[in-house]
């Protein structure tokens, strides 16, 4: 689920997960599980160009690469702030405005965890419907690999 808040650059996006938090926050930090998973279909992230310094003032970086040969998106971040298992936040800086992205996780007491990611200073090529696609994309490989993960850490 996706919702606009008009045209203030900000994007909140949520999902359930049938995962514990922990494992959910660890494949959203640990190199060895984003490269299953990082950047829409159609993309996909090796491992060697993932970089993960997890604590606050530490870089965040991955390289989405097109699987037809199309190109590649670098993403380049510094986390703000580091809360295993609850909460993560990001600064992308080379992104007009410097979009920041914080990802909370709750524990629903069930087994699964609700993720919100809330985006500010989201840039407007970020929010047309083709890139709200892809990165919902994204959100259902997401799951998908946590269901081939859930029961084994």
């Amino acid at each position: 689920m996706s919702d606009h808040t008009g045209d203030t650059g900000e994007m909140t996006h949520r999902r359930v997960h049938s995962a514990p938090r922990e494992l959910v926050f660890d494949c959203m930090t640990q190199p060895e599980h984003l490269t299953h998973f990082w950047g829409p279909a159609g993309t996909s992230t090796p491992i060697d160009r993932i970089t993960v310094d997890l604590r606050p003032g530490g870089a965040f970086e991955t390289a989405m690469i097109s699987d037809d040969g199309g190109g590649e998106y670098t993403m380049r971040a510094v986390y703000v702030e580091v809360d295993w298992p609850g909460r993560l936040v990001w600064t992308e800086a080379g992104v007009e405005g410097g979009m920041t992205t914080t990802v909370t996780f709750a524990d629903l007491g069930d087994g699964r965890t609700e993720v919100v990611t809330h985006q500010t200073n989201v840039p407007a090529m970020f929010r047309t419907p083709e890139a709200q696609a892809g990165f919902t994309t994204s959100l259902d490989r997401f799951d998908a690999y946590l269901a081939t993960r859930a029961g084994r850490s």
